[in-house]
């Protein structure tokens, strides 16, 4: 893995014209059904993040393929549990896998579309639970928007630490008014998600005691 780890990177240094399409392919891998489960993605991708905050990377063309290639990868596995339906997961090679689709089962079991979108944050549930979703035959429009949405807030997220490890804290008010327009208007578009998201979890708790009285 270590190996794996070194060398993207040395290759994005070296070769920063095809950055935006190894971080690409790297978010849709991270985002593809099993391939996620094994692949060390979000830590080249962090990596990456500060090779964009030192400025050997630019910026926008990382941001975008990262946007892209994780709803792509979403979008590959939600398909492939609509067409392949519940039995895959009794099939090789998800069958060696069933105590993670079990977990990523009962997440969106309990959350549904939120379940969706907050899976793509946590590692344990990312690279199933679209599985699941289309598994479990969630409507594709509902998909789609929690999957692009997730996406455009995940790959801001997912670089910005070695981002900020490499600008250091001392070099922020260096920044110019569109690098901070920018950083706000994610930060502003990320807590209205998250606070449409808190509040749906909450009406499912508070209407599941009414469903079962």
């Amino acid at each position: 893995m270590q190996a794996f780890i070194d060398q993207s990177v040395c290759f994005i240094e070296n070769h920063q014209a095809w950055a935006g399409l190894v971080v690409g392919l790297l978010a849709f891998g991270e985002s593809l059904v099993l391939v996620g489960i094994l692949l060390p993605g979000t830590t080249v991708l962090i990596i990456v993040g500060g090779l964009v905050g030192a400025g050997i990377v630019q910026p926008l063309p990382v941001l975008l393929a990262a946007m892209v290639g994780a709803a792509l990868g979403d979008t590959i596995s939600y398909f492939l549990g609509k067409w392949l339906g519940r039995s895959v997961v009794h099939k090789w090679p998800l069958n060696r896998y069933r105590r993670e689709v079990a977990r990523a089962r009962l997440f969106f079991h309990r959350y549904g579309f939120a379940a969706v979108f907050v899976g793509r944050f946590f590692g344990p549930v990312r690279a199933t639970v679209p599985l699941v979703a289309g598994m479990m035959g969630m409507h594709r429009r509902r998909f789609q928007i929690a999957n692009i949405l997730s996406a455009i807030i995940w790959a801001p997220v997912v670089l910005s630490p070695g981002w900020l490890v490499a600008k250091g804290a001392g070099s922020i008010p260096e920044l110019d008014v569109t690098s901070l327009f920018g950083l706000a208007a994610i930060g502003v578009v990320a807590l209205i998600i998250i606070a449409v998201i808190a509040l749906k979890l909450r009406r499912k708790r508070t209407a599941a005691p009414s469903r079962a009285s």
